[in-house]
């Protein structure tokens, strides 16, 4: 009478465990990746988000600006636009993506910017967003990545662009 074979060999565990290392050696990085891209793609759709404010504040000849805390009825030259809680030093980012955000006017061009940090990915830290509108009104948007350490290009998200810095000389 032959004896049946119950389990599996250590052989055939061995080839699924060489299996599913393989599979997690190659996925997890690929996920990373995703999720930082995926990151950036959602900080480009919440400074845009602001776009609209700062385009009512320049009609109405205000001066955007990042914070919220202008009081109801105010006559003042300040427009918020909302990406933070408040003015001044006191005031929190509302995103938990980004670590800074600002509102700039210079010479008819404003710009809203995210620096990446609080819960982002690890290699997306450091990166700038920038929505910029110049004295046409017409708006771009780009990426400033010198900050960020694991920056790759498939991060950028589209529409957007990565202006390389100059040589050094």
């Amino acid at each position: 009478m032959k004896a049946l074979q119950k389990g599996f060999t250590l052989i055939e565990l061995m080839i699924v465990i060489a299996i599913i290392g393989i599979l997690a050696a190659i996925a997890l990085p690929m996920y990373q990746d995703y999720i930082s891209k995926s990151q950036t793609t959602r900080v480009v759709g919440e400074l845009a988000a602001a776009k609209t404010a700062v385009d009512a504040a320049i009609f109405d000849g205000k001066t955007p600006v990042a914070g919220t805390d202008v009081a109801a009825g105010s006559t003042s030259a300040k427009a918020p636009v909302g990406l933070k809680t408040g003015m001044g030093s006191g005031s929190k980012v509302r995103s938990n993506l980004l670590s800074a955000a600002s509102v700039a006017v210079a010479d008819n061009v404003t710009t809203i910017k995210g620096v990446l940090g609080g819960n982002a990915n690890k290699d997306i830290h450091g990166a700038e967003i920038s929505q910029v509108r110049d004295a046409q009104g017409v708006w771009k948007c780009l990426v400033d990545k010198k900050n960020a350490p694991g920056w790759k290009d498939k991060f950028i998200p589209s529409g957007c662009s990565a202006p390389e810095t100059a040589p050094k000389t």
